[in-house]
């Protein structure tokens, strides 16, 4: 099981680009993947924490990204969570 958490807020482009290859890259995987999405506006801490870094997204609680990252980038960082945890590679 690999874990993405994206921490973003409302509005933001390149949150709604970084949700999109969240997306992509969960659908196609042959990995099992958990998402979630965190709006940090609804978060005083979360805010102070990722704010001017949005967004950010986190494979099993480790950051791996802010601002951009690539659909195969992605996939090669879930594959290799995926045979970590003795799921499919």
């Amino acid at each position: 099981m690999v874990a993405l958490t994206l921490y973003s807020r409302p509005g933001c482009h390149l949150c709604d680009e970084m949700k999109a290859v969240v997306q992509r890259v969960a659908a196609f995987s042959d990995a099992e993947i958990t998402v979630a999405e965190i709006d940090i506006s609804t978060d005083p801490a979360l805010e102070a924490l990722y704010g001017l870094e949005i967004p950010v997204l986190l494979v099993n609680g480790k950051k791996v990204a802010k601002y951009r990252i690539r659909d195969a980038e992605l996939e090669r960082i879930v594959a290799g969570r995926a045979g970590e945890a003795g799921g499919p590679p």
